[in-house]
């Protein structure tokens, strides 16, 4: 069934909150309405962003620029399943507001998607699928799509948990959107949990305290109950609440089970542990000892991104952004096993490109993932994660031998004989590359390694499958937002095109709901004068 676009809307969502409805108990909808009057006044104004000073905060992203096959074949990142960035743009753009550029992080856009990648039948945890077609935005060059797709673990089988919800009850947190969500959120997981699991709930504002010790997930009223009482106020002592989280997750360690601390919280932390290095120092060192980080961000107007996704990526755990039920629903119910079970640590992805066919690369996404070569090899530096189900896309751009290369022409060192293109060995090679790929069981120490050889068929883009058609439109839509040098001739109305002959089955709404959102985008960019065809869709 199809999710209308404007039911994502935070205005709609709140003013539904209120209506009568004749809800089952534990259903969604009548979960999110007790969390919402356990912790809302009577009156309440529904604030905009202009309302108050906004503070947002996100880093800087230096987009990846082409590197010339022939001096740098490799091309190290480590992978990302974080989805935060979409869901955070989604809001804005809802809420008739253009993202800043830091905001836009690529490949958390292609990430937020499922793609129909074949599960692994072999000795590894995850399959690795690749395929190359036309580039959309520069039609001279071609793009890669590498796609991971992590082992299924049925709902049954999957293994015991041990979480521990720490949650944010600041003054911070009172907003409708942040509290009130946090609460709905962690009920409709409480839901999908039984008596071999555990919860425990530990929250932080001024001062951290432990509200619920481990308790079995059966036991759901008594659990709810303890949320529901929570409310908001006091400044926010982040590192002590996270610190405490961790004290009662190791006390209750489940041995080959999961261990998980799920943070929810909008990122103002303003006293205690406020240094992002002594934090990330913690973390990390949990992380080790299996203890893994999941960080769900709430709110805005304060929201601190650039924190958050620090967290989660050095956590083990992955980092998604809740701006409405129906996300809470995709994240925490649809895509659970997901979301709490690792199937692979420290997953790193090496290209080493073929200078005979490609004379340059570039990596769309993935800023602040990238390594250096060296790095893959090795088994202290610290990369992403795969849960159980997830798919994982990146796509490069790729520059044929025979077309320019711009911007790159650099004076060659007379100390240093330059690699040729028409090396003997790679001449006779027909492989345009090889993925190389790392990874270490769950709780593993030593890395994994295989390669897939890949071949270019010279595929035109419509000859392409129906996802790598949609992936490809995801990322022109990012970087159409970021208005990204790179985005070369493609204009809005063609994502649109793609998009809309690339929904496939589309079961849940997510890709219809994607077409919207292009054509919201376009028509704010076209408010700002910065749609250059936009007066065609006004017309429409």
């Amino acid at each position: 069934m199809l999710r209308p676009f404007l039911a994502l809307s935070l205005l709609s969502t709140v003013l539904c909150l209120g209506c009568g409805r004749a809800d089952e108990p534990g259903s969604a909808t009548a979960l999110m309405d007790d969390a919402y009057r356990a912790s809302t006044p009577e009156k309440m104004e529904i604030p905009s962003e202009s309302d108050a000073f906004n503070t947002e905060a996100y880093d800087h992203i230096v987009e990846n620029d082409f590197h010339l096959a022939a001096r740098e074949p490799l091309s190290t990142f480590s992978i990302d399943v974080d989805t935060a960035s979409y869901a955070n743009v989604r809001r804005m753009l809802t809420q008739d507001q253009l993202p800043s550029k830091g905001a836009v992080r690529i490949e958390e856009f292609i990430n937020y998607f499922t793609y129909d990648y074949r599960p692994p039948t072999g000795e590894h945890p995850f399959a690795v699928h690749v395929d190359v077609a036309e580039c959309p935005w520069s039609r001279d060059h071609r793009l890669a799509r590498i796609g991971l797709k992590g082992k299924e673990i049925h709902v049954a089988e999957r293994p015991r948990s041990n979480l521990v919800f720490l949650m944010d009850v600041s003054g911070s947190m009172s907003d409708f959107n942040k509290l009130p969500y946090v609460k709905a959120s962690l009920n409709l997981l409480v839901e999908q949990l039984n008596e071999r699991d555990t919860v425990a709930l530990v929250v932080y504002a001024g001062s951290s305290g432990l509200v619920l010790d481990a308790t079995p997930a059966d036991r759901k009223s008594e659990i709810r109950d303890a949320l529901n009482r929570l409310n908001a106020g006091g400044s926010t002592n982040g590192g002590a609440g996270i610190q405490l989280a961790y004290d009662v997750a190791t006390s209750h360690f489940i041995e080959g089970g999961v261990n998980r601390v799920i943070l929810c919280t909008d990122g103002d932390f303003n006293v205690g542990m406020t240094n992002q290095s002594d934090l990330i120092d913690l973390i990390q060192q949990k992380a080790r000892e299996n203890v893994f980080l999941s960080v769900l961000g709430f709110g805005m107007g304060n929201y601190k991104d650039s924190t958050m996704e620090k967290l989660a990526d050095k956590g083990n755990g992955n980092y998604a952004y809740i701006d409405t039920l129906q996300e809470a629903e995709k994240v925490l119910v649809e895509q659970m096993t997901g979301t709490l079970i690792t199937i692979a640590k420290d997953v790193k992805i090496q290209i080493d490109f073929n200078p005979a066919h490609v004379a340059a690369y570039r990596l769309i996404g993935y800023e602040n993932r990238m390594l250096r070569a060296e790095d893959f090899r090795d088994d202290a530096k610290d990369a992403g994660e795969i849960g159980a189900g997830h798919t994982v896309t990146a796509l490069y751009e790729l520059i044929p031998v025979g077309q320019d290369v711009p911007d790159l022409a650099v004076e060659p060192s007379k100390y240093q004989e330059q690699p040729a293109a028409d090396d003997d060995q790679a001449v006779a090679s027909e492989e345009s590359f090889t993925v190389r790929l790392r990874y270490k069981l769950p709780e593993g120490s030593a890395s994994i390694p295989f390669d897939v050889a890949v071949v270019d068929e010279g595929k035109s883009f419509d000859e392409a499958v129906t996802d790598f058609r949609f992936a490809s439109a995801v990322a022109a839509f990012g970087m159409l937002l970021r208005d990204s040098k790179y985005k070369g001739d493609i204009r809005w109305d063609d994502v649109s095109e793609i998009v809309n002959g690339a929904r496939g089955m589309d079961s849940n709404g997510y890709r219809a709901e994607f077409a919207a959102l292009v054509k919201k985008a376009k028509m704010l960019k076209a408010q700002r004068g910065e749609a250059d065809d936009s007066l065609t869709w006004i017309r429409d």
